[in-house]
């Protein structure tokens, strides 16, 4: 399967989400070539000793939705790994920020390379972090999608 076709299973349930996503409360509600939306709601467990969501939490929020975005305009049997990330955390964001969304955004794909960018926001828009990456591709590397159970 292509990328854009893993994500649009994991998006409707067809394909497992990966155990990581489940586990910190990432869901992808939106899925389009070089484009994914994530949400999370904030919850207590996912705080740090100042009572704000952990940047550990946020960053991979982000990572996901990068990587994912990226993932959308790849051809089946192209894998790909992080090569390096830059988050900017703007605002704290705790349970009564509510549900909050990670759009994802791959701005170029070659052939060795590709570089993409996520804004989280609340669910009115206000701009709560920041993050780039640029990711190695693989061609011949990719991963099929396995049931976990």
């Amino acid at each position: 399967m292509s990328g854009l076709e893993v994500l649009q299973g994991t998006s409707g349930g067809a394909v497992p989400r990966p155990p990581a996503l489940e586990t910190l409360g990432i869901a992808p509600v939106e899925v389009e070539s070089g484009r994914v939306v994530f949400e999370m709601t904030p919850e207590e467990w996912h705080y740090n000793l100042l009572g704000s969501v952990h940047g550990g939490i946020l960053a991979t929020l982000a990572d996901t939705a990068l990587g994912c975005a990226v993932h959308t305009r790849l051809p089946a049997g192209t894998g790909y790994t992080t090569q390096g990330i830059n988050m900017n955390f703007l605002r704290p964001v705790t349970m009564e920020t509510g549900p909050i969304r990670c759009e994802g955004i791959a701005l170029n794909v070659g052939r060795r390379t590709a570089y993409a960018t996520a804004s989280i926001t609340d669910l009115t828009g206000r701009l709560l972090g920041h993050a780039t990456t640029t990711c190695l591709l693989l061609p011949g590397g990719g991963h099929q999608p396995t049931s976990t159970v």
